[in-house]
This record gives C-alpha cells, sequence and structure tokens, in this order.
C-alpha cells in the first residue's frame, strides 16, 4: 500500500457527500474546505423537496452550527463566496433509484464530474421503523453503488457503516475486519434473503392500511418488526441489522468499483479540529452522561469492567481520508477498516463512572431553579437478575398498588397509573435495546486499520492533519477537559 499527500489529492478534485447533515459528514466537510481549500467542489446531497429547503437546510443545520468558527475565522469576509463556490446543493433521498434527484441536467453533471463518493447517509436510531431503516441502511447502499458506476472518473467510494454490525459481541475476543456475504447471519440460521425483508414489509404495510390502523399504529409496528426481523437472524436491533445487510450489498454489487468499508465504534466529540470538544447529538454515552450530571441517573445496568470502544469524530474522518486516498483506482482491494480505541487504549464502563463524578462533583450542573445538582455514586446493576428485582421493588410494587386504587376509587389514579406504567414500558424496552453494549466484552481488531497508519508515517501523509491512532489520547484529559465540558456546552439543555 503506498501513500502520498492527502492535501494534493483534494486538490482540484469533485466529492460526493451524502447524509451531509449529519455529525460525521459536518466534521468531514468542514475538514475539507479549512485544509484544502482548493478542492473543486462538494456536491452535498440533502434529504430535500427543492433547491429552496436544501438551501434552508445547509445554513440551518450545517453552517450555523460552532464547528464551522475556525474555517469562518480563516476565509473572513469572503466566506460566504466561498461557500457558494464551493459547495453545490443537490436536494434528493438515497433511499431511491438515482439518489432521488430530480434535476437531470444536475444529475449529469455530477455523473461526468465526481471523482470520490462517500456514503455518509443513514439512519442511527437503534428503534427505528423498520421500513424507513431498511430503505436508508441497506437498499441506499444499493442506490449508491448502482450510481457510483455511472460516475465517468470515479476514483473510489467510501462506505461508512458500523463496527457493531458484529451483532452482541459474544465473549471476550478480537472482532475481526471481515466481509459481510449475502445470506450471513450471526446465529447461524439460514435464509436470510434481503429482497424477501423488503416484501415482509411491504406486505406488512398493506396489511396494516387494508386494516385502516392509524400511523401511530403503523409506526409501532415496524418498529417491533425491525427488532423482531433482527432478532430472528441474530442481530440485537434494527440499526446494525441494516447497517450489515448494507454492507451485504457492498461486497454483492461492487463490481470493479474501488470500494472501501469504513467500520467506526461509538464516534464521540472531537479530540483537536477544528477545536476539542465539538458534539452534536446524543449518543450512548453521552445520554448517561447527561443523564447523570441532571441527577437522574439513580442506577446502571452493565459490567463496569465491560468495554466501551469510544472514538474522536476528527480521528475517524482523518481515517476516512487517508483510507480514501489509499484506496482509489485499486479496485482488486477488498479492504475492511474498524476505527476504534478498544485494541490500542482500551476504555471501561467503570472509567466514565469515575469520570462523571469527578467532572459533575467539581462542576455540578445547575438546575432550573438555580440549584448546583449534587452527584453521587450510582447503584450498580451488574446483570439482568439484579435489574428486575430493582424495577419490581421500585417500580411495580407501586404500579401495582395504584392499580388496585385506580380500580376502588371509580378510576381516580388513572393518569398516573397510565404515566408510570409508559416511563416503565419504556425503560424496558431502552434496556432490551441496549443492554448488549453494556454487556459488550469484546475488542475490535484493527489490523487493517494498524497497516494504512503505518503505510501512512512511512508515505507522504500529513500525520500533524491526519491522525488517527487512538494510543494518543489520554482518556482522562480527553473526558474530564474535552468530551463532557463538550456534553455540557452542544448537548446539555
Amino acid at each position: 500500500m503506498e501513500l502520498g499527500s492527502i492535501l494534493h489529492f483534494l486538490q482540484d478534485k469533485t466529492i460526493l457527500i451524502t447524509g451531509a447533515t449529519g455529525f460525521l459528514a459536518k466534521v468531514l466537510l468542514e475538514k475539507i474546505l479549512r485544509v484544502q481549500p482548493n478542492v473543486k467542489k462538494l456536491y452535498l446531497l440533502l434529504r430535500a423537496a427543492d433547491a429552496k429547503s436544501a438551501t434552508h437546510r445547509l445554513h440551518s443545520e450545517i453552517i450555523a452550527k460552532d464547528l464551522f468558527r475556525i474555517l469562518k475565522e480563516k476565509v473572513g469576509v469572503h466566506f460566504n463566496s466561498f461557500i457558494s463556490k464551493k459547495l453545490t446543493l443537490v436536494p434528493g433521498d438515497i433511499s431511491r433509484e438515482d439518489l432521488g434527484i430530480e434535476d437531470t441536467i444536475l444529475r449529469e453533471e455530477i455523473y461526468d464530474q465526481t471523482d470520490v463518493i462517500i456514503n455518509l447517509a443513514a439512519t442511527t436510531n437503534f428503534d427505528e421503523r423498520y421500513d424507513i431503516s431498511l430503505g436508508l441502511n441497506t437498499f441506499g447502499v444499493k442506490y449508491v453503488i448502482n450510481f457510483a458506476k455511472k460516475c465517468a472518473k470515479l476514483e473510489v467510494l467510501v462506505h461508512v457503516s458500523t463496527a457493531y454490525v458484529c451483532g452482541e459481541g459474544g465473549e471476550e475476543g478480537l472482532i475481526l475486519e471481515k466481509p459481510y456475504h449475502l445470506g450471513d447471519s450471526l446465529n447461524g440460521v439460514s435464509g436470510l434473503d434481503i429482497n424477501a425483508e423488503d416484501k415482509v414489509v411491504r406486505e406488512k404495510l398493506t396489511e396494516l392500511r387494508q386494516l385502516g390502523a392509524t400511523e401511530k399504529e403503523i409506526k409501532e409496528v415496524m418498529k417491533d418488526l425491525g427488532i423482531s426481523r433482527a432478532k430472528l437472524y441474530g442481530w440485537p436491533n434494527t440499526y446494525v441489522f441494516t447497517k450489515a445487510m448494507g454492507e451485504m450489498l457492498v461486497e454483492q454489487l461492487k463490481g470493479n468499483l474501488s470500494v472501501v468499508i469504513i467500520r467506526p465504534t461509538i464516534v464521540t466529540s472531537t479530540l483537536k479540529e477544528p477545536f476539542p470538544g465539538w458534539a452534536e447529538g446524543v449518543r450512548t454515552i453521552d445520554s448517561l452522561a447527561v443523564a447523570y450530571g441532571k441527577g437522574k441517573l439513580t442506577c446502571f445496568l452493565g459490567d463496569l469492567k465491560a468495554i466501551i470502544d469510544a472514538i474522536p469524530a476528527d480521528m475517524v474522518v482523518n481515517a476516512i481520508l487517508v483510507a480514501m486516498v489509499a484506496h482509489a483506482n485499486r479496485p482488486s482491494d477488498d479492504v475492511i477498516y474498524n476505527i476504534g480505541s478498544s485494541v490500542r487504549k482500551p476504555l471501561r464502563y467503570s472509567n466514565l463512572q469515575d469520570y462523571g463524578l469527578r467532572y459533575f462533583t467539581a462542576k455540578p450542573w445547575i438546575n432550573k431553579d438555580g440549584r448546583p445538582v449534587k452527584v453521587g455514586k450510582v447503584t450498580v446493576l451488574d446483570n439482568m437478575d439484579s435489574f428486575r428485582r430493582y424495577m419490581f421493588i421500585r417500580y411495580l410494587v407501586v404500579l401495582k398498588g395504584l392499580e388496585l386504587a385506580n380500580t376502588a376509587f371509580c378510576q381516580y389514579f388513572q393518569g398516573t397509573y397510565l404515566n408510570l406504567n409508559r416511563k416503565i414500558q419504556i425503560v424496558m424496552r431502552l434496556v432490551d435495546l441496549y443492554k448488549p453494549y453494556l454487556f459488550f466484552r469484546a475488542a475490535f481488531d484493527d489490523m487493517n486499520t494498524e497497516k494504512l497508519r503505518m503505510a501512512a508515517r512511512e508515505g507522504g501523509v500529513e500525520r500533524d492533519l491526519f491522525y488517527f491512532d487512538p494510543e494518543v489520547i489520554d482518556w482522562d484529559d480527553y473526558f474530564l477537559n474535552i468530551h463532557l465540558p463538550g456534553v455540557v456546552k452542544y448537548i446539555f439543555k
């Protein structure tokens, strides 16, 4: 593997980025514009009805973010003209043929001009409707590949997946950077057929509409269908199941395309660029931090010794860019990169517990009454039996009492009963969704990624700009001085 200058490769290149309003896509976009202003053009595929709504999304959901502060300072008064020159908005929909691009002139221009496609479009909701998740995460990949094959001068397609296509991780050990093929399952159950999954969805939707189901009922049935289909073949949730099937389609359909699959683990706030601590959206560990800091996390279900594989967003973006250059015009390559920290710089839930206590003790959250929230050690439940006992004693006994009182007092407590019951159901569903990751004991092998790092060290890569080695991370400093302050600033509401 030979690698040259990343900046030189980016110069005069035209790149199509899908899922442009997503967290990683914004970090990627900002990075390219900041380090290589001589990039020729960036096509941004946005889910939008027309150019006007696409422009609104660009300015409200991308350019307005604090993430672009350094770039704005660097470019100065010419920022708006710079953005207009470098960015072309593409209203579309990845879950449709031709990526839903209705403008035929623009579509032909993209076919003719594009050198690189970076596919970041996805729904990352674990509990998404199956029809939506299948359309975006699975069939969206098919449409991206079909589109890529029409791009006359395409050098490489980078498909961003997730390391958690591995499912629950199983026993302690290494999860390898190996591909999935059509029909593969995690539990040995045969018969997984992607087109059949699409048929299952369409038939269920038709049945529900014929029965006159409401949109809310259809939504709940679609959510449950996704979970049940995922578990049938050994995946814990709809998100990772549909992402795994997306990878299967990459393997089946890529043909002579140069394709790279990037599998990040849990993507966290930026380590260094464009500045430390930029974050957006609540991720698994951030939701724990938010709940704990606000005094709402009284117990934790999970193994404190379990690995939590986190990787800063700027490192993931750097890995994407280096892999893009490494595999341009190399269609024979069949490579997957796990981008994570669990092998080279392991982090455990016990570390997160310690960081949370130290940070929010020193800098407590101020509640709406203007008072600091005192935090302490949470009750740790290290198995599901302990959790069920906790829920029974704390909530289910109360719920049963409310049910009896409600009957005796002619439904007087009906609102309270329904509210508590709903909260219990939400908690149990969330636990079911996240349980596999709270007891995750495996680590993600990154041998391919290490080879990429070695090639970057030996080649002409600007390593000060395109760093992605987790060994340089000081987790204490990162969480206490970068990530948790970033979560408080950008995510706490």
